[in-house]
């Protein structure tokens, strides 16, 4: 098939069968499939051109977004397909490859000091908000706090997930950041069956796993580090915390024995699942989303030394579904 336009390939992403010892049934979602590279393809483009329907965003505008790297590379490739100039802070801990893949479609890329806080006005999300309110035609995407977010993934992903299972989907577990991926799609997959199960997959050191007294993690791309108000407590039945040793011992085992080569934050989506999994009942269709693409991480060597099997210790940190 043919198509006119690159921002017409975001979304239709395969789903594939994970053989995981259990009797359910467990399949990935293989987002780092869209052009862009990852899931935040799909948030980009419905928040910018929302923006474009309402006048917010006019010829010859700035796009300006706070990102972990994919969102930024999101609006970055569309920002180059829209003809925009885009501006991305992003925190020093996202990987080489993220900012070199920014710096390649052209943005003005702002590298900040991590921080505990994402409210902290030296975040990469308070830098982002200072550079809006002082560029003229200027829109921010806001991905941590604009309801676009959610919406986006209620409209498309949602109805993506239960036409590709055929209505069978009985858990959708996700990584759990700004909480838009997870609460926006589970919505949907919720009004269509309100006993699916809808599980975001949280950092054990975030703000929200630790009562609000966050310690780093070196997880990119998810971990709820503020009151986010897209946190739809009914869209979602509860979170898995994992630790940054187990989410990472998992991706080894998911390139060399699955040959699916994701990112951290998929590699603790994975990790979740597989100890979920465990106790599943039989008939369970089980959908964990893979957000982006392990190229994205390689010079953090994260995928070097595999074990030869699952090691006990991954069970040590990962904490039990907590319902909301």
């Amino acid at each position: 098939m043919m198509h006119d336009n690159l921002l017409d390939l975001i979304g239709n992403t395969p789903l594939v069968r994970v053989n995981f010892p259990t009797t359910a049934k467990v399949f990935a979602k293989l987002e780092y499939c869209n052009p862009g590279g990852s899931i935040k393809d799909r948030s980009a483009r419905f928040m910018i051109e929302q923006a474009e329907k309402e006048g917010r965003l006019k010829p010859g505008g700035t796009i300006i977004e706070a990102s972990s790297g994919n969102q930024g590379i999101a609006a970055a490739m569309i920002g180059a397909v829209k003809g925009y100039k885009v501006i991305i802070t992003a925190s020093k801990k996202v990987s080489a490859e993220k900012r070199a893949t920014m710096k390649a479609y052209g943005v003005e890329l702002i590298e900040c000091e991590p921080t505990l806080f994402l409210t902290d006005p030296k975040s990469y999300h308070g830098q982002a908000m200072e550079i809006h309110r002082n560029t003229p035609n200027s829109i921010m995407l806001n991905q941590y706090f604009n309801p676009e977010n959610s919406e986006a993934h209620y409209r498309f992903l949602g109805p993506e997930l239960w036409k590709q299972t055929g209505g069978t989907i009985t858990h959708f577990i996700g990584g759990a950041g700004s909480c838009g991926t997870i609460c926006g799609a589970g919505k949907y997959l919720k009004e269509q069956n309100k006993a699916v199960k809808i599980l975001g997959v949280d950092s054990v050191n975030s703000y929200q796993a630790t009562k609000g007294n966050p310690q780093p993690y070196a997880l990119e791309g998810m971990g709820i580090d503020y009151d986010t108000p897209l946190l739809d407590q009914a869209a979602i039945d509860g979170f898995l915390n994992v630790a940054d040793a187990d989410a990472i011992s998992m991706l080894k085992i998911m390139a060399r024995k699955h040959g699916l080569l994701i990112g951290p934050a998929s590699g603790a989506v994975a990790q979740a699942t597989y100890e979920y999994a465990k106790t599943a009942p039989a008939d369970a269709v089980i959908v964990m989303l893979f957000g982006d693409s392990g190229r994205a991480y390689l010079t953090k060597n994260f995928y070097e030394d595999v074990t030869s099997n699952i090691a006990p210790a991954q069970e040590t940190e990962f904490k039990k579904t907590v319902t909301l």
